[in-house]
């Protein structure tokens, strides 16, 4: 049944409520407000009332015929009775919110009726479009629509109440967006964008402002400038919406313009820029370059998967450049590409070559699709640093050995002294014995070694005077940008916030680069219920620490969005979606676990035999139903003499006057069959066919084939089911499973067209429910 609305059906409500303090409403997000229980009841009584009804076509009365006019009185007091009207809410439900100080307005779409009685929740973005945060950046308007109270100054100290109209807006065909900043980039901002309106807005107002922020820091703001249908808001839910995105003035279009003509003269790619990257393949290099504070990305899509792990080497062109090597892999938990505070691997170390080694049986490689590799090059964010040159690299991926310890350095040259040898006790280095005094002597007076690392400098060299150890752990470097750079990154002067949820504050880098790719909510997954790239964790999803989600291995979004309900297509029974792979593995091991069918004992039947669990099953002869039909009788057998001389008599008949039938192929027991075969119509007498029988009756217990004549589309699938079971595509089924699955589908006479297409049925039943060669329950 359908609601049906007539177009001057409106609601009409409106009310005044006090603004919820600000921390019941944190969760709120875009344009959703939360009212009382309430105005909920308010609405329904002010709804228009519709008819919810039968189809005026579909008769209210079982006796009701057209054709007859003594039904229509009956027919016509049913429809008065039973035809029912209600009050029905528009869908969506969004307002008009005025604050009636300041004349400001916003429409806005319901989240639920959960506030406190005569309070309103409204989210940070409604707040500052009405005028109640400080700092609000909205347009405010010249007059108060609709007769509301006069405009006046907002005092903080009183209650502030808010004028909430029920307002059905139309659908939004159009809007144009203004940018309040120069520079922005579309390939920033307009995915997130379509996801921010999506999750978060039900309406749009003109004049309203739309902040967005990114997991990169960036903040996108855009003025809503035009609207189509033309007036102050338009509903955004169920339509198709053209956006298009203008500068806000000449001035800034100019601006916008310079800054990518600037950045094009160092685009990716260039010789003043940082290279392309793209793809990486294992054992060749890639050498390329990159500016100071910018990323070159690579993409490792084909490594082995047989036990070998990985290692990254990364080899630095310039002595005292600072580059960091990141690896993240791209799978359904892992959506971004590395970055220095988003990445599973990385190596901050100044070092001028670098590995990163990853095993083959690390957990973070399942179900990884790609190796997202990236070089980032250190930057302070000063004037100096944007005009260096770029660094240059190598990069190189290869499978590991697996004789080689991940302790093994890639600097690692020292060696065991021969008898002829000794080490200096300066510089560490193997050093022949008749030459050792005067090495010695030379290496005292002009080289240095430092005490805590090992490391030999010439005694006046720049290296020495800028050599530094952490007071802090055991990092050590040469230069003071190394130092500075290891500073700001283990030990900050104060800690890093995630961008994304304001409740973590990481000491260092690394933790915030591990936050963010483990338990950070706003994480993208790819969520494996609804195909769509969001959060791990909503605002009303459980926490990590719930034991459901610790116990299930999911997401809060993936458990929350699990809990919604699908059919299963095999037994039609409403299981949640989280549950449906264990439940689809019941059903595999019940498949697995079948026993094999048994087919008719008759040669020619293309029929199992059919058995009714719990209820013992007559002995049959080992014959279907429809082959022991014509045998069987009421009598009291107890021997089985008389199942035999019925068994006797029909093959007699068969061999003497034949079945009759054209299709018949029972070239052995039947005269007909020869007849059809061999075109020889002539029966066997009694004296001739009684030898061909005897033994069949001698041995009628011992589960040898029998031979009778059956129909046509029987025997046409016993063939089928025999000639499939043969060849190399369809033998990994038993021919008792063929047998089955042909019967199921009701394949046999017909078309080639309508056997071609029954035995793909027929193949679709076999992997739904028959167990495959050597397929055993683990």
């Amino acid at each position: 049944m359908a609601a049906m609305a007539t177009t001057e059906d409106s609601l009409k409500w409106s009310a005044q409520y006090q603004v919820a303090r600000s921390d019941r409403t944190a969760k709120l997000q875009g344009d959703k407000i939360t009212l009382p229980q309430s105005a909920l009841e308010a609405l329904l009584a002010a709804a228009p009332v519709v008819s919810i009804g039968k189809d005026s076509s579909t008769p209210y009365t079982l006796t009701f015929d057209p054709f007859n006019p003594y039904t229509f009185a009956a027919e016509r007091e049913a429809r008065q009775q039973l035809s029912d009207r209600q009050q029905q809410l528009p869908h969506p439900l969004t307002f008009r919110l005025v604050n009636p100080q300041n004349g400001r307005i916003v429409y806005a779409g319901i989240r639920e009726f959960s506030a406190e009685e005569n309070q309103i929740g409204l989210s940070g973005v409604l707040q500052d479009a009405l005028g109640l945060g400080s700092g609000s950046s909205a347009v405010t308007r010249e007059q108060t629509p609709n007769g509301d109270v006069e405009m006046g100054g907002s005092d903080i100290s009183t209650p502030q109440v808010i004028t909430v109209h029920a307002k059905q807006l139309p659908k939004g065909t159009y809007v144009r967006l203004r940018p309040l900043e120069a520079g922005y980039d579309p390939e920033d901002w307009k995915s997130l964008l379509e996801r921010y309106l999506r999750d978060n807005f039900t309406t749009l107002t003109n004049g309203e402002i739309l902040s967005i922020r990114s997991g990169r820091r960036e903040k996108y703001q855009f003025l809503v400038d035009k609207l189509e249908p033309d007036g102050e808001g338009i509903c955004i839910v169920d339509t198709d919406l053209e956006v298009d995105i203008e500068a806000l003035n000449e001035e800034q279009a100019r601006e916008t313009l310079s800054r990518k003509l600037a950045k094009g003269q160092h685009a990716p790619g260039t010789t003043e820029g940082s290279s392309a990257g793209g793809a990486l393949i294992i054992g060749d290099q890639q050498t390329g370059q990159v500016l100071a504070g910018e990323y070159v990305d690579y993409e490792l899509k084909m490594w082995p998967r047989d036990g070998q792990g990985i290692d990254f080497d990364l080899e630095v062109g310039l002595d005292e450049a600072e580059l960091d090597l990141f690896v993240s892999p791209f799978s359904l938990r892992q959506r971004a590409k590395p970055r220095d505070d988003e990445h599973v691997f990385g190596d901050f170390s100044s070092r001028s070559s670098k590995r990163i080694r990853l095993s083959a049986t690390n957990v973070e490689l399942e179900d990884a699709e790609t190796l997202y590799v990236s070089i980032h090059a250190y930057s302070e964010s000063t004037e100096q640093d944007k005009s260096l040159p770029p660094i240059p690299f190598v990069l190189r991926a290869i499978a590991a050995n697996s004789e080689i310890s991940d302790s093994d350095s890639i600097d690692n040259t020292a060696g065991t002294p021969s008898v002829d040898e000794l080490i200096c006790k300066n510089c560490q280095q193997t050093i022949p014995k008749r030459t050792l005094p005067l090495h010695e002597a030379f290496c005292y007076r002009n080289n240095i070694s430092c005490r805590k690392c090992n490391q030999v400098f010439l005694k006046n060299s720049p290296a020495w005077k800028t050599h530094w150890h952490c007071p802090h752990d055991a990092s050590h470097g040469n230069t003071p940008l190394s130092q500075r750079k290891h500073n700001s990154i283990y030990h900050p002067p104060t800690p890093y916030p995630c961008p994304g949820c304001s409740s973590f504050d990481a000491p260092t880098l690394p933790s915030l680069a591990h936050h963010r790719v483990t338990l950070c909510p706003t994480k993208e997954i790819l969520c494996q219920f609804c195909h769509l790239v969001v959060p791990q964790q909503g605002p009303d999803d459980p926490s990590f620490t719930d034991p459901e989600v610790l116990m299930s291995g999911l997401t809060p979004h993936e458990l929350a969005d699990g809990a919604r309900t699908t059919e299963c297509h095999l037994c039609n029974k409403i299981v949640r979606l989280r549950d449906m792979k264990t439940h689809l593995m019941i059903h595999d091991r019940d498949r697995i676990s079948r026993p094999k069918p048994r087919i008719c004992r008759n040669a020619l039947c293309g029929r199992t035999v059919k058995t009714t669990k719990g209820r013992h099953v007559v002995q049959q002869l080992g014959l279907c139903d429809e082959c022991f039909g014509p045998l069987y009788v009421t009598s009291y057998d107890p021997e089985g003499k008389a199942l035999k001389r019925r068994v006797e008599r029909r093959m007699l008949q068969q061999l003497m006057a034949g079945c009759g039938k054209t299709w018949c192929r029972n070239a052995e027991f039947c005269r007909t069959a020869r007849s059809n075969i061999s075109g020889e119509d002539r029966g066997l007498s009694a004296k001739e066919a009684l030898p061909l029988v005897k033994p069949v009756i001698d041995h009628l217990d011992s589960g040898d084939s029998l031979f009778f004549c059956v129909d046509e589309a029987s025997q046409c699938r016993r063939e089928i089911a025999r000639l499939l079971a043969e060849t190399e595509t369809d033998a990994e089924y038993e021919p008792e499973w063929w047998v089955r699955a042909l019967e199921e589908v009701r394949a046999g006479t017909g078309s080639e067209a309508e056997l071609e297409e029954k035995v793909v049925r027929a193949r679709e039943w076999l992997g739904k429910n028959a167990p495959r060669r050597g397929e055993v329950v683990k």
